[in-house]
């Protein structure tokens, strides 16, 4: 009687101990629910627009100080990533078309489609200008801006191209020359063939590396969010938004148009797929894009959500690096044009068709002169130098420039993940299984996976052995 009173843990502690292969059952442990991924950014957001609200109106300098080291830490480390990130990407990227059939003909389609879509966004841009007039009762003056440190010319972007050593354009994140080294590299080691494996080997290791690595950074960017949306609130405040609010309506205005206006006509007429599954699946990626500022910081989920889409590997991986530095819908189309017109406004310069003529075309072939990094203001001097407007306008639209770069950056992400879709379904090589079957994720989910390197999915972009949703 007394051995069958025993309890329970001592009977299954006997059972194991009689067994071996058994296994012994374990306590449950309670587990706090986990935070989604866009809950956090958006804790940072509301978390951030406050602490900055109180450091400006209380006059607390420890909090703005705070806001400004943690928004500018994320922003650094993002930048430390960018240029190896870009150099080992084209790379690989270029290496990686040897295995695609018509691999000239995808680039150049790719290219055209880039050139299109940023024909269509600069044309909202000047349309929503001219309409809305948002330089005309702003208070501002020609005596509020500032003439930037830094400019862009078409004298510089062209002689730029070239780097004069190779280690200056890393040092100084001068991404059009990685680019074109990278570039060569990839070429270069494509017409050596076997002899360059061993490179490419290194080249892959390396680019899994860099973005392994840069997951984590991304995993902070509720933290960064808070630091940047603070800084920003703390050294502005909320009258800022007043004196630019028709700018401001026009920015996120012409840039919405063109993410779910512009993208899912293409996507239903060009690539006769659903807009609403393509933007299911490629919300993570529009959405950390939002955040953090950077086309280049979040180039390995633009990539990931791009294959899960089904978009072939191979291709992906060319175009969304490519994309990254040089498809720029908000930063180099809609922006500029109505920045163009804002500025024109306030100095006092009427611009003619030749003008918007111009303007068109800086933003069709100049935006490789934009970083894909947070801000815009290459994009701008360039335009601004070449319709003969005073660069000091570029002074006024920094003071707003934060706030416009989120929905900038996320246009960009967008169209990059977009125009990779369109080719692979006139080329019919796009994995429509994968397609139907994407789904946004949360950013653990994306991490947890085979991880955003060569490794881990077939040609096809699917997991080996298992369902038709991509991953990287």
């Amino acid at each position: 009687m007394s051995h069958r009173s025993v309890s329970v843990s001592s009977n299954a502690s006997s059972s194991t101990a009689g067994n071996p292969g058994a296994q012994a059952p374990q306590k449950s442990r309670i587990r706090l629910p986990r935070v989604p991924f866009w809950a956090q950014i958006l804790l940072g957001l509301v978390l951030g627009a406050l602490l900055g609200w109180a450091a400006r109106s209380g006059d607390i300098a420890w909090l703005g100080t705070a806001l400004d080291r943690i928004g500018g830490t994320f922003v650094q480390l993002l930048k430390l990533a960018v240029g190896p990130l870009v150099f080992f990407a084209i790379t690989v990227s270029i290496t990686n078309l040897r295995n695609v059939s018509g691999a000239a003909r995808l680039a150049t389609r790719t290219l055209l489609w880039f050139m299109a879509t940023s024909l269509i966004a600069v044309a909202i841009g000047l349309g929503i200008g001219l309409l809305t007039d948002p330089g005309q009762g702003t208070g501002l003056s020609p005596k509020d801006g500032a003439r930037p440190e830094s400019s862009g010319s078409w004298l510089d972007f062209l002689t730029g191209i070239v780097p004069k050593d190779v280690i200056t354009p890393f040092t100084e994140l001068n991404v059009l020359q990685i680019v074109f080294m990278a570039a060569v590299a990839g070429i270069a080691a494509l017409r050596i063939g076997e002899k360059a494996e061993p490179l490419l080997s290194f080249a892959e290791a390396a680019l899994a590396l860099l973005q392994k690595a840069l997951w984590w950074v991304i995993r902070l960017a509720p933290l960064g969010t808070l630091g940047l949306i603070g800084r920003a609130i703390n050294e502005y405040g909320w009258n800022l938004i007043g004196q630019y609010a028709t700018f401001t309506a026009d920015v996120y205005v012409g840039s919405l148009l063109v993410m779910f206006g512009v993208y899912p006509l293409l996507l239903a007429t060009v690539a006769r797929v659903n807009p609403l599954q393509f933007f299911r699946g490629a919300w993570p990626a529009i959405q950390l894009a939002f955040v953090s500022r950077s086309s280049v910081g979040t180039m390995p989920l633009t990539q990931k959500v791009t294959e899960r889409l089904g978009v072939p590997k191979e291709y992906a991986s060319f175009a969304v690096p490519f994309g990254a530095t040089t498809k720029m819908d908000g930063c180099a189309a809609v922006y500029p044009a109505l920045a163009a017109i804002f500025v024109a406004e306030i100095f006092g310069v009427t611009l003619g068709i030749g003008d918007y003529l111009l303007i068109a075309f800086v933003s069709v072939i100049g935006s490789a002169a934009t970083a894909g990094l947070t801000g815009a203001t290459v994009m701008t001097t360039l335009t601004l130098s070449t319709l003969g407007l005073p660069l000091e306008g570029v002074g006024l639209l920094l003071a707003i420039d934060p706030i416009l770069d989120m929905i900038r950056t996320a246009t960009n992400v967008a169209g990059q993940a977009v125009v990779p879709v369109l080719v692979s379904a006139r080329e019919k090589i796009l994995d429509l299984d994968a397609f139907h079957s994407a789904r946004s994720f949360d950013i653990d989910e994306a991490d947890s996976d085979a991880g955003p390197g060569p490794e881990g999915a077939d040609g096809a972009g699917r997991r080996r052995g298992g369902p038709a949703t991509a991953t990287a």
